[in-house]
């Protein structure tokens, strides 16, 4: 078998290994708050500890592989994601898990940041087209399964192996890598923007912060109000950095190429708007319809398996059609799924919500492969590494907002609205029996434990009133949601242009064949 093929296979096993992690998880979230008895935002920061520092050190590591070699990045992520990982497993308080998230993350972003730009540097022409659909069917097979090999590693043995899983998996990827895949860097590359990193880094991780502690500390705080204008002043910082950068972390000028920024956003908004509702989900089926982890996973399969099968279907397709048409179709069907999940109701089952899964789904599996080569497709090969990463930046940081921008409504509503429900009968009952615990038990999923101690009307009282609380500020994330994904579709639309697109000899392409078959 050619080096090209083995290159293929290691970055898929290793990309598979990532993102299976993270679609375990979420199935994982309601055991792991019961057995760290964890809190609302102790939940969040489980996904966004590991979001943030992907997103932070995601462009930092696409100048590192293109200054020391892309293959040598690659497998050090590798070895660092395998021994977080087993970090994780350990960890007994919710600190140490997300700590140990934190240190998974900059492994993910070594691994993230070179995995396109060894694929592009292994294939070109058609065979490229070839080689990210068989990239993005790995990620769709990655989603496909990862909830149903988390509900049964969660029921079995426990959620820690979802993390203790990825050990055997690293040494497999590890090994292929330093046997398989060659090595390849830019040579023009300089040293790395630390202010840039700096800058950028702490902006986001400010931003988050208030987002997710906004509700507790209070909007108008002083610690909130500071940590917003600082992320804003950060950010402000971030880019005169980079525009006086002769080799930026960050290149500006990539923006100027509309199909580039038209990538860029459709990156973040479909992270923003599908990606980021997973948690929601997961607590709507696990915390409020009470199935287990199991259970859970098998219920996620409309939106995963139909992502799996039109993964490589786009990947083929994107050779054949502009490319912004399986961009912005991608994210309509997204955008109309979500807004079908807002059928469910206090007395709904799970069942609501398959016309919304399959929607979605069918977008994310036309998205993917045809993002992931539009983001290397419009800038010179040597510059695959920066691309790349910046693609990914901002897929994680739309993730990472947007759990935490979702999370700040839905932690208010859910409260507001179960609170409202409860004003009346029993409910009066209940609210004085839970004293000061109702609010931190509706955010974090708790809502049993007070129920327990209830007597039966007042039980039967809360719950409702929980399910009333939590379908409403569920349907408004899910809207708002929705309105993030079809924005992002009207950019795909008129950002992503064909004439963008450069050939093998870095030549503008002419017609809309030839800008495709180059996206892959």
């Amino acid at each position: 078998m050619e080096r090209k093929w083995w290159t293929l296979i290691a970055v898929s096993v290793a990309i598979f290994m990532l993102l299976l992690d993270i679609t375990v998880v979420n199935v994982a979230l309601p055991d792991i708050q019961r057995s760290l008895h964890s809190s609302f935002q102790d939940l969040q920061w489980v996904v966004n500890a590991y979001s943030l520092t992907l997103a932070a050190f995601l462009l930092t590591a696409g100048a590192l592989a293109d200054r020391f070699g892309r293959r040598l990045v690659f497998v050090t992520g590798l070895v660092v994601f395998t021994l977080s990982s087993a970090a994780c497993g350990l960890a007994s308080t919710p600190l140490a898990l997300n700590l140990a998230r934190a240190v998974q993350g900059t492994g993910g972003a070594m691994m993230f940041a070179t995995s396109l730009a060894l694929i592009a540097g292994a294939f070109h022409g058609r065979e490229r087209g070839v080689a990210f659909g068989v990239f993005g069917g790995v990620i769709g097979g990655a989603v496909a399964i990862g909830p149903i090999v988390g509900g049964v590693i969660t029921s079995s043995i426990g959620w820690e192996w979802i993390f203790f899983v990825n050990v055997p998996i690293g040494i497999v990827a590890v090994a292929l890598t330093l046997t398989q895949v060659s090595e390849s860097r830019d040579p023009n590359a300089r040293g790395v923007d630390w202010l840039g990193l700096v800058t950028f880094s702490g902006s986001l991780f400010l931003l988050v912060f208030a987002l997710i502690e906004g509700n507790e500390k209070g909007w108008g705080s002083t610690r909130i109000v500071s940590f917003l204008v600082a992320s804003a002043a950060l950010i402000v910082l971030f880019v005169i950095v980079e525009r006086r950068q002769q080799r930026p972390m960050l290149d500006l000028t990539l923006f100027r190429r509309p199909a580039f920024a038209g990538a860029s956003i459709v990156a973040f908004a479909v992270s923003a708007s599908m990606f980021s509702m997973f948690l929601y989900l997961t607590l709507y089926i696990q915390d409020v319809l009470g199935y287990g982890p199991l259970q859970a996973g098998l219920r996620f399969l409309p939106v995963t398996l139909l992502s799996f099968f039109v993964a490589p279907i786009s990947g083929r397709l994107s050779v054949r059609v502009p490319v912004r048409l399986l961009l912005g179709c991608g994210l309509i069907l997204v955008g109309v799924g979500l807004l079908a999940m807002t059928a469910i109701d206090a007395s709904s089952g799970w069942t609501v919500l398959i016309p919304g899964f399959l929607l979605a789904g069918a977008g994310i599996g036309l998205i993917n492969p045809p993002l992931a080569s539009t983001a290397v497709g419009v800038v010179h090969h040597s510059r695959s590494g920066m691309a790349s990463g910046i693609n990914n930046t901002f897929r994680q940081v739309g993730i990472a907002t947007g759990i935490a921008g979702l999370g700040a409504i839905f932690q208010h509503d859910v409260t507001r609205n179960t609170t409202a429900a409860l004003m009346s009968g029993p409910g009066r009952e209940v609210l004085h029996a839970a004293h000061g615990n109702l609010n931190t038990a509706l955010v974090s999923g708790e809502v049993g434990q007070i129920a327990r101690s209830l007597p039966p009307a007042a039980r039967a009282a809360l719950m409702h009133s929980y399910r009333v609380g939590f379908t409403e500020a569920f349907t408004s994330i899910l809207i708002i949601a929705a309105c993030v994904a079809l924005a992002g579709s009207a950019f795909a639309f008129a950002l992503v242009r064909s004439r963008d697109f450069v050939t093998s000899e870095d030549a503008p392409a002419e017609s809309d064949a030839a800008p495709a078959a180059a996206a892959g």
